[in-house]
């Protein structure tokens, strides 16, 4: 294992849009909360004493700078002297946050405390869309961050853009791709909306009031933010993620290329020992589970045939593919007949194609990229 996730699951405010573990900050016990994060933490690492060599340290949430000055100095402090000491000297411990949150004395607190990447959710640069998306930032805070997180002394930012968004033109996307990258920043990770069950933006949709583009205007943004990200030197690394060379994200490296992972807090995935892990998500639920030595609300162990699975939907996500060679050898075995097959066929309808073992979503593909995916799944393996 070398990524840990901890999971802070409270925002002052929740966006149309998101399904992720989360509350409203406002009467939550957010130091019991922080307490229970750290014991879960300890818990896990006293069951690999062994752990070392970290090379990713991941807060998200929910919003992580939503916590007050204290709060984080505590969370950093933790991280401080119990994971960092664990880490490799190529850590990449990254922090989300609103962009209305990075002042000088929490950027100055963040860098202090270890963190050497931001991960900022900007979304737009629209002030109708950002009011749509329940964002409380406005269109230009960003700019204002920017030299701030860089005179604090930070090399490595990463900001979240959103497209086929409900009013959204393909003149508001590409005015939000410009705005992004004049900014000189070293990563963007570009999604399209998904419209989440248990969402303002799902029950908008169920009564027929979210506006929606149409799919054709959807793939036209994807096919210009790849252009673009291109044009301004941010190549394309995975299907929603790009960075300049060396900055690649190496969480998300970590679920792509399929390798274990400790996921901590409530609602938060993991991955350790061949075992899919998923937290209690409640919050007060997930304090008594931890207290109870018990976080995880579900613990599968991953079979043969799953991680195979896996091996090829998340990896090829990537621009890199799947080495073919290298999927042999973990998994000690020549790749099942039902996986060729499938593979063939892909191929004969041009949506992957393989070079020197390489095997890669074509440009066919990409935009069908989840179709593909499902084609290796519940496949009859001997």
């Amino acid at each position: 294992m070398k990524a840990i996730y901890l999971h802070i699951p409270f925002c002052e405010q929740i966006c149309h849009y998101c399904d992720f573990s989360k509350v409203f900050i406002e009467n939550q016990p957010v130091d019991r909360y922080l307490q229970a994060l750290e014991r879960e933490v300890e818990l896990t690492l006293d069951k690999h004493p062994q752990l070392e060599g970290i090379q990713s340290i991941f807060i998200g949430g929910g919003t992580p700078t939503a916590l007050n000055h204290e709060q984080l100095s505590k969370l950093l402090r933790f991280i401080e002297k119990t994971l960092l000491p664990l880490a490799s000297d190529e850590l990449e411990y990254t922090i989300e946050a609103n962009p209305n949150d990075l002042n000088q004395p929490t950027l100055e607190l963040l860098k202090q405390g270890g963190a050497n990447r931001l991960s900022i959710g900007q979304q737009a640069f629209q002030s109708e869309l950002l009011e749509r998306l329940g964002r409380t930032h406005g269109p230009d805070t960003l700019d204002q961050v920017i030299p701030i997180a860089r005179n604090v002394g930070f090399t490595n930012l990463s900001v979240d853009l959103m497209f086929g968004l409900p009013g959204q033109t393909q003149a508001d996307w590409e005015n939000s791709l410009k705005r992004a990258t004049s900014l000189g920043i070293e990563h963007v990770s570009a999604y399209s909306l998904i419209i989440e069950p248990k969402t303002v933006f799902y029950n908008l949709h169920k009564r027929g009031r979210l506006p929606l583009p149409v799919e054709d205007e959807d793939a036209k943004m994807y096919e210009s933010l790849i252009v673009h990200m291109q044009n301004e030197g941010l190549m394309q690394y995975e299907i929603s993620n790009f960075a300049r060379p060396g900055f690649e994200s190496k969480h998300n490296l970590t679920y792509w290329d399929n390798e274990e992972y400790i996921g901590a807090g409530a609602g938060a995935h993991g991955y350790i020992d061949g075992y899919r892990t998923v937290n209690t998500r409640p919050i007060g639920k997930y304090i008594d589970a931890v207290e109870a030595g018990q976080p995880h609300l579900e613990h599968h162990l991953v079979t043969t045939q799953e991680k195979m699975e896996e091996e090829l939907f998340l990896g090829l996500r990537k621009n890199d593919g799947v080495s073919l060679p290298h999927f042999v050898k973990k998994f000690g075995m020549p790749l099942p007949k039902a996986f060729m097959e499938t593979i063939q066929q892909l191929k004969t309808k041009e949506l992957l194609s393989e070079e020197d073992g390489q095997l890669r979503l074509t440009e066919l593909g990409r935009p069908l990229g989840n179709e593909v995916f499902q084609a290796f799944l519940g496949l009859e393996v001997n």
